[in-house]
């Protein structure tokens, strides 16, 4: 049926018997990686295992349609629904099994926020948009830890990013990175005309060192004083660290710790993810180029939902979503925005994954 189900359930036999050798059972990194495999293949072997039966008793059954007994004959083509069913039923269990995970969904991951264009107006948008993550991620049990946040005099955020420590992080806000538009009357505004502002949001997987890797030489470090808003001093010791990434001209820049070292610490880890997600973004380029019936590009310039503050209206233009609730999606409630977004894009992958039919079994 799938090309490479033969060669998946061989190498789940391999190992089946490389776990039991001594030299990989003395090896515990290696025994660790050989059971995660052994794990991932394991319900993939068992539907495809399920598969080869249910079509050989297909086989059988029509080779009862010959047979002479009108009785045996109807059974025969009872049989052939029941299993015909069962076999569909099993290709798209193994459609799905076969969609390749993405590595980066267990991962921690780097929330950035922007004020784009609305002046005040979308620094207070951006400041709304992550509280609503912050309650978001406080139902789901998510630790929250600032990285560098800086402030409007309006209150409002310029800038906002956090790493976000927690079970699926990546995997449930993977759709979030794009531009988010806000329509509403500024608090300012004695008219009562209705302004758009847009903010960006950006998620990053958090990366190890090893999976990529920075020349030293490649890294420009500014240490300065701290500031708040307005531009004021907040520091008398230059413990802010400005990194900048010499070959992509990349600037990351921490000033919330009071330590130098944790400063850059935390501003080296943003800058590994902005490259890791820089190279996933020319891959994921790539893909477009051929795959032309792909929906959205996913470019994070890409405006990807509107908040209509006077309808209560809450759209994502990708899937042609709109909720009539925006009071409580901005509290936090947008599990069934993410649900909406991750079978979209999962039947997209699932296009992908072409079975061959089972009526020649």
């Amino acid at each position: 049926m799938f090309e490479n189900l033969e060669e998946i359930e061989q190498r789940f036999r391999d190992l089946e018997q490389n776990l039991s050798a001594p030299e990989v059972v003395r090896d515990r990194a290696l025994y660790t990686r050989y059971m995660r495999e052994h794990g991932d293949l394991a319900p993939i072997v068992e539907a495809f295992r399920q598969y080869r039966q249910a079509t050989e008793e297909l086989a059988e059954s029509r080779a009862l349609l010959s047979d002479r007994d009108p009785e045996i004959k109807e059974l025969a083509r009872r049989e052939i629904d029941a299993v015909t069913d069962r076999i569909d039923c099993l290709e798209t269990e193994l459609k799905q099994l076969l969609v390749p995970k993405d590595p980066n969904d267990d991962k921690n991951v780097f929330l950035e926020i922007r004020a784009g264009t609305g002046g005040e107006e979308a620094a207070l948008f951006a400041g709304d948009l992550f509280r609503m993550y912050y309650r978001y991620g406080e139902t789901r049990r998510w630790k929250f830890e600032t990285i560098s946040q800086h402030f409007t005099d309006g209150g409002g955020f310029k800038e906002v990013i956090v790493l976000i420590k927690g079970k699926g992080a990546y995997s449930r806000l993977k759709y979030e990175s794009g531009t988010h538009r806000v329509q509403r009357v500024p608090v300012t505004e004695t008219q009562g005309r209705i302004h758009t502002s847009a903010v960006t949001v950006a998620i990053l997987p958090e990366v190890e060192d090893v999976e990529v890797h920075v020349d030293p030489t490649d890294l420009k470090i500014d240490v300065f004083r701290s500031s708040g808003p307005g531009g004021q001093s907040v520091n008398t010791t230059d413990s802010a660290v400005r990194i900048t990434h010499l070959p992509t001209g990349l600037v990351v820049i921490c000033q919330d710790e009071k330590s130098q070292h944790k400063n850059k610490a935390k501003a080296l880890k943003v800058l590994m993810a902005r490259l890791y997600d820089l190279e996933l973004q020319q891959q994921q380029d790539d893909i477009s180029e051929k795959r032309k019936s792909q929906v959205g590009s996913g470019d994070r310039s890409e405006r990807i939902r509107t908040y209509n503050f006077p309808q209560g209206r809450m759209t994502d233009h990708r899937i042609g979503l709109t909720l009539y609730r925006l009071e409580s999606i901005l509290a936090g409630d947008i599990d069934e925005i993410i649900d909406a977004l991750s079978t979209h894009y999962q039947a997209q992958a699932l296009k992908n994954v072409e079975p061959k039919q089972h009526q020649n079994a």
